[in-house]
């Protein structure tokens, strides 16, 4: 028999594991952001117009968070704070999301996806930035709540708009795709505790920055492509971004926490991702991500 998503968090739910609405509407924004990928250069919010995509996403993301009467707290990568939802809404969770990742090549119709991480919090908070630009004591102690290690994590998960429309999801107890049927509206589990391989085949980077990388990176690339015993070298998908590109809240740590669910390891070269305690929201790490032994090989350059 086909499982839903929807029944397999409910089964979630009576385990005590999570609250199964706040993902359900997870995977509702997660439809809805689809639906506009797809019509994205019909309705022209491709090219000059791409950050309209990236907005109306994340008005999508925020609403259904909202509505779920589940969320405390959202901060989103389109957002310069995160945002307490209103109290008649209010929840225990913590939700932190980048609403559309990759945005960038939807008018080349390439991949693109959500990622999302859900904490509970430390402490209540109440946001009013109508009137003021600075950070009161209060907002800053909502800041904090948002500001934990992934350790924290209590599910993470990302959202793939490509050919299918894939939602892979842990909950700390192992890695779930599900793959959404478009006849019936519903995601439907298709794969059930991912692992990574202990050794790759695959490196991806953004090679053209080579020559800015730091030597440590380049000496491990190079180490990649040497043909060694086997005489077969990976094939390929720094400094100018000494601190990375990616965002530690709403992409490294949620990520890092699928692959340790899946077997395998976060790193910025030197220390475990979900080790470290974020200073703000926003803040950029780089982020090296594959099976455990293939980020320790890494790791042993940058020691």
């Amino acid at each position: 028999m086909l499982q839903t998503l929807t029944s397999w968090l409910l089964k979630q739910e009576q385990d005590g594991v999570i609250d199964a609405i706040v993902l359900s509407r997870i995977s509702t924004a997660c439809k809805l952001i689809a639906s506009l990928v797809q019509r994205a250069g019909i309705s022209k919010l491709t090219g000059e117009e791409q950050k309209k995509l990236d907005i109306v996403s994340n008005e999508v993301f925020s609403n259904c968070m909202r509505a779920s009467g589940r969320t405390g707290i959202i901060a989103s990568e389109e957002e310069h704070v995160p945002v307490a939802v209103e109290e008649s809404y209010y929840g225990n969770y913590i939700v932190v999301f980048d609403p559309l990742d990759g945005s960038s090549n939807i008018d080349a119709a390439v991949s693109t996806g959500s990622i999302f991480g859900i904490y509970t919090p430390n402490d209540d908070c109440l946001l009013d930035l109508e009137d003021s630009t600075t950070l009161d004591n209060v907002e800053q102690r909502c800041i904090a709540n948002v500001c934990q290690p992934g350790n924290n994590l209590l599910a993470a998960g990302y959202c793939m708009y490509s050919s299918s429309v894939i939602f892979v999801l842990t909950l700390g107890n192992g890695v779930y795709s599900f793959t959404l049927d478009p006849m019936f509206g519903e995601f439907i589990l298709t794969q059930k505790n991912i692992q990574v391989a202990n050794a790759g085949k695959i490196y991806a980077f953004n090679e053209g920055n080579y020559q800015l990388w730091d030597d440590r990176l380049k000496k491990y690339i190079d180490h990649l492509k040497d043909p060694g015993p086997i005489g077969k070298p990976y094939s390929a998908r720094d400094k100018k971004s000494r601190n990375g590109k990616l965002r530690l809240l709403y992409e490294c740590a949620p990520m890092s926490f699928i692959v340790k669910q899946a077997g395998g390891k976060g790193s910025d070269g030197q220390q475990r991702i979900l080790d470290i305690q974020p200073v703000e929201i926003h803040q950029r790490v780089p982020l090296y991500i594959g099976s455990i032994e293939e980020v320790e090989i890494l790791e042993k350059y940058f020691s």
